[in-house]
């Protein structure tokens, strides 16, 4: 089931969903809670595989929805972002709000963590001013045994009026409990009655005035307390919001315009501004959380964050907490790229065996050569290279990385970088982004979406292509082997390994640089504050990280790149077989890039690769040896020891190696990534920006290293 008219806002307020459950075919239950609460393994728990993921209506925050059957009854779960809060003006935080409000969905479902309890209950109140339909779930239940803390949750609900169960839903403990809620709310059989919050006398009095007059107007379409007191603080997003569902403005009523002009006046008089009216209200919910804490959470033992603290303050500390993190990255690249190499090889070499009876299959059917080998040896053996070089090393990186981030350790990178992003004035999440980048560009551009910033998420952006992605590294490495390894004798691997990550860290420094170029220029601004919460480590389950991955991330990027390559193959084959005056397209195009070229360092060959590689950058090598051997398919040399000699015997030396490294890691993005581009950004504008930014980075750097190296006579 997709979010649609009879799910979300207008739909909702006519009465399709929330209202009469027994002519429903679904119920619907939105899932909330704080980030890094377990939410999503609650969800994924529940709904299975049986889900679906895409964008909000207009929007970059992405949503998942999945269902489940219980007891003859189908239930839709809408997973929502997750926020903290619902008084900031993110696009999470809107979106939550939103939904809980105007889609009416017929139970919530607050997901809270176990180890801090109190700090999650400030969402759960500020629900259930929203709604009446609140199951609080404590999750992590075995992280808190672990940790000697004990929640009283009988305590917890008497206190909330709202049932509360406790599950720990990695192993799927109280998942069943979990449901048998969900029904009873949704279907009115466990009757609530949540806790209001007490503003003060003054904001109270304030509510009531409003709220007849509020009712008067919306009928039972929407909850009064909650609007007046959105009024009061003067929520605008949100008051549009409420304005655009409820189909007039609020405001535009006479008798509410007057009784708000006269709370406000009374305001003014007693020097309550808006922004402290707003700080009265978080200052209140604050301390309802924290009396209901010391409550119902009993701490058996002072030092039951000790491990995490001792093992953070080695991993986070300005002395080792970098160090460790390149560490853990390139142990990360190397487990990849040795472990992408067999399965590589056999995928490759069972495509090229399918690849040979197609031509078998189109000779029997009495097809025209051209055809197949327009077919076969241009579009098929395309996809072949993308498939065979790409889904290799995206299945093990995704799965590594999830890992990590499983663990709780990403979020200590993105601790780790905050300092340099602020100072590059960009946002600490983009050290997450930039991660992603290192599996796929397209994958850490969607990674995007984290960061709330507008300006700060066009930076992270534009400069994520600025980090290899798996489709340049075999190009790198195989560079670095042929002209590194050779020339550093029996320190050959290393000397190779160094260049890699010389080039890793290169790509790093350009995107800090690059960031901060762009803040003060045509993206100026200052770099925003954010919460940066450092959950517990957990013991990862590698069974659903395993399958998360690939489906969530691998499948899904490898779909985009095989849209991409596919007319791709049938361009580059075109233009490899097609003569003019005695020569193909591909060696004019070459002819016609070779003075511009020669000034980079590269040769016309070259440009005109990385030209056609366009599509994937993992055909940039392919297309180049094909063109050095003159032949109309790409093709793959024997060794590193033939390609070399190939290269050198093209007019190749150090130079043009460390030339087409630094293009290699400073050009244009792949097709896949610019198409994700256009869908993150939903603007050519922005596409084109991204496009140009790291193509003149990188001719730039060409030039720099080619002309300083001929200068020097190192040439």
């Amino acid at each position: 089931m997709g979010l649609t008219k009879k799910s979300t806002c207008l739909g909702a307020l006519k009465g399709t969903v929330g209202v009469n459950i027994k002519s429903s075919i679904e119920i619907v239950v939105a899932l909330a809670g704080n980030p890094n609460t377990g939410k999503s393994t609650v969800f994924n728990s529940l709904t299975g595989l049986n889900q679906h993921t895409g964008n909000w209506p207009g929007k970059t925050v992405s949503n998942a929805r999945g269902g489940y059957r219980y007891r003859n009854k189908e239930y839709v779960l809408v997973d929502l972002p997750g926020t903290y809060s619902l008084l900031a003006n993110s696009v999470e935080e809107q979106v939550a709000g939103e939904f809980i409000c105007f889609g009416r969905p017929h139970a919530t479902v607050v997901v809270t963590d176990a180890t801090c309890l109190e700090r999650n209950l400030n969402l759960v109140l500020q629900i259930m001013e929203i709604t009446d339909r609140v199951v609080v779930c404590v999750n992590l239940m075995d992280e808190a045994a672990r940790k000697r803390i004990v929640i009283d949750l009988e305590r917890l609900s008497a206190l909330l009026g709202v049932p509360v169960v406790g599950t720990t839903a990695r192993s799927g403990r109280g998942l069943s409990e979990l449901k048998s809620a969900i029904e009873g709310v949704a279907f009115g059989r466990i009757k609530t009655s949540p806790l209001k919050v007490d503003y003060g006398k003054t904001l109270e009095r304030a509510v009531k005035e409003l709220e007849e007059r509020i009712g008067v107007l919306a009928g039972e379409r929407i909850n009064e307390r909650w609007v007046a007191l959105r009024l009061l603080e003067g929520d605008s997003p949100l008051i549009r919001s409420i304005n655009s569902c409820l189909g007039f403005d609020l405001e535009a009523d006479r008798q509410l315009r007057q009784k708000l002009a006269d709370i406000r006046a009374e305001f003014m008089e007693k020097g309550l501004s808006s922004e402290e009216v707003r700080d009265v209200m978080v200052s209140a919910i604050v301390k309802t959380a924290e009396v209901i804490g010391r409550d119902v959470v009993t701490f058996n033992g002072k030092a039951h964050n000790r491990l995490d603290n001792r093992i953070d303050s080695v991993l986070t500390s300005k002395t080792f907490g970098i160090p460790i993190m390149v560490a853990l990255l390139g142990v990360v690249f190397w487990i990849t790229i040795q472990g992408a190499n067999v399965p590589s090889a056999l995928l490759a070499d069972g495509l090229f065996w399918i690849e040979e009876r197609l031509f078998v299959l189109f000779g029997r059917i009495g097809a025209p050569a051209w055809v197949a080998d327009i077919l076969v040896s241009g579009v098929y053996r395309t996809l072949a290279w993308v498939v065979s070089v790409m889904l290799p090393p995206m299945a093990i990186f995704f799965p590594l990385f999830t890992l990590l981030e499983d663990l709780g350790y990403l979020p200590r990178v993105a601790f780790n970088l905050d300092h340099y992003f602020k100072k590059a004035c960009a946002h600490g999440k983009q050290a997450l982004t930039m991660c992603m980048g290192f599996g796929c560009n397209a994958a850490g551009i969607i990674a995007c979406r984290i960061i709330d910033s507008p300006r700060e998420r066009l930076i992270a952006t534009i400069t994520n292509n600025f980090v290899p992605c798996n489709g340049r590294f075999p190009t790198l490495i195989a560079l670095a082997l042929i002209f590194f390894a050779g020339a550093a004798g029996a320190l050959g691997s290393l000397a190779a390994t160094l260049a890699v990550l010389a080039a890793i860290v290169l790509g790093v420094g350009i995107t800090l640089l690059v960031s901060r170029l762009l803040s003060k220029t045509i993206l100026k601004g200052l770099p925003s504050s954010f919460t940066l919460e450092l959950p517990p480590y957990r013991k990862p389950q590698v069974g659903k990280v395993i399958v998360r991955s690939i489906f969530d991330r691998t499948l899904f990027v490898l779909g985009r790149a095989v849209a991409v390559a596919a007319p791709a193959g049938l361009i580059i084959w075109v233009m490899a077989n097609t003569s003019i005056g005695g020569a193909s397209l591909l060696a004019h195009g070459a002819r016609m890039l070779d003075p511009f070229a020669r000034l980079m360092g590269l040769d016309g060959y070259i440009l005109m690769a990385f030209v056609l590689g366009f599509p994937a950058n993992e055909i940039v090598i392919p297309i180049l040896i094909m063109s050095y051997t003159a032949g109309g398919v790409m093709v793959e040399p024997g060794s590193l020891a033939e390609m070399r000699q190939l290269f050198v015997d093209n007019g190749w030396t150090w130079v043009t190696a460390v030339c087409m490294m630094l293009f290699s890691l400073n050009h244009w993005p792949c097709g896949t990534t610019l198409w994700t581009i256009r869908k993150e950004t939903q603007s050519w504008k922005w596409t084109w920006v991204s496009f140009l930014v790291p193509t003149i980075t990188g001719i730039l750097l060409c030039i720099i290293a080619a002309q300083g190296a001929r200068l020097l006579g190192l040439a």
